[in-house]
């Protein structure tokens, strides 16, 4: 088995965000910094032997990121992996928690892709970017994280890119995985991982821009308006329910025949937890919408089923793939049951 010591070429690609933003001469930051100057000022990074590849994909805020933006980083990534023993992606963290896991439905290779940020600029006083990029960088490295997939680190935590998520709009503490808890930990400039992914799941898929897939939250004494509204319009539809998934009862008809033209799936806005599949049986409730030919989400959030969703249909229109492949993705059916050839727990280093 190879050691830490190894593995020592990572290749850093750049796309702006928070840790990349300097002061403007109208005010505010915005991204500035080169992946090279990110790089320039990591302290102690010479001193690990690890040489740093740098490629300046984008300079964008992360809500201006786009699938298409991802798809093709997805791309380069695949196309320079060759003497490369990880990745990592610095970005800002308003969408991590989904360029993640696009990233991770869409990374075939052993190697490591590991995506990083800052919650504070580096105009103010302790800025975090430098730490996370070093702690990513040392990451991409560890020879268990290889098989992996995408993985966030971030604020010395090591998280699944399915499981994470932004919860806190400035604490640099912000990235948390409800179900499951963070892989591991960044210890002495090393990183620990205490448990690892039983399974890979990826998608032979390049997905765009060009479907419309929006989600619906659900809330108190909604009237219907938004979603007749859509209706007409979309190629697919999350539904962020109520608990454990539920909706009003006067919805159920629309989304019941929604879900004959589309994919309609059912997931919780709680942000933990599954949803259910045989509790409640009132109408509008998990057992009555999925008897309705409504997909459960299982234990994706809302934001995560979403991004599933497109790159399912970028791939097939059919359904049982599509609710299959839901199924093994959302933890309530046995990961073989996934559509495509699927990488179970191995030893394969």
């Amino acid at each position: 088995m190879p050691t830490d010591e190894t593995y020592r070429r990572v290749t850093v690609f750049g796309l702006g965000g928070t840790i990349a933003m300097t002061t403007t001469p109208t005010g505010g930051v915005a991204p500035a910094l080169s992946a090279d100057q990110l790089i320039a000022a990591v302290p102690g990074l010479v001193n690990t032997g690890i040489t740093v590849d740098v490629v300046n994909f984008r300079q964008t805020p992360s809500a201006f990121l786009t699938i298409d933006d991802i798809t093709a980083l997805a791309s380069t990534i695949r196309d320079r992996l060759s003497g490369t023993d990880g990745v990592v992606v610095t970005q800002g963290t308003d969408t991590i928690e989904e360029t993640a896991y696009l990233l991770d439905l869409l990374h075939t290779a052993p190697q490591p892709v590991v995506v990083t940020g800052a919650m504070r600029n580096p105009t103010l006083a302790g800025p975090d970017g430098p730490a996370n990029l070093l702690a990513a960088i040392h990451t991409a490295v560890t020879p268990e994280a290889r098989d992996q997939g995408c993985l966030v680190v971030f604020n010395d935590e090591i998280h699944a890119a399915r499981r994470v998520r932004k919860t806190h709009t400035t604490n640099t503490a912000t990235f948390r995985s409800a179900n499951g808890g963070p892989l591991g930990y960044i210890v002495e400039n090393r990183a620990r991982l205490l448990n690892t992914l039983p399974h890979r799941i990826t998608v032979p898929a390049q997905p765009s821009n060009d479907l419309h897939i929006p989600i619906l939250t659900i809330a108190l004494g909604d009237d219907g308006s938004t979603l007749h509204a859509l209706a007409d319009h979309i190629d697919g539809l999350v539904v962020a329910g109520l608990g454990a998934g539920h909706v009003p009862a006067h919805l159920v008809p629309a989304l019941e025949t929604l879900a004959t033209k589309i994919p309609v799936v059912l997931a919780s806005r709680t942000g933990a937890g599954s949803v259910l599949e045989s509790t409640y049986g009132y109408a509008g409730s998990e057992l009555d919408l999925l008897a309705r030919g409504l997909t459960s989400a299982g234990y994706l959030d809302p934001i995560k089923a979403r991004i599933l969703l497109n790159t399912l249909l970028a791939a097939t229109s059919d359904r049982a793939t599509i609710h299959a492949a839901f199924g093994a993705a959302g933890g309530y059916r046995h990961p073989q049951t996934w559509p495509w050839p699927t990488e179970l727990s191995k030893d394969r280093r």
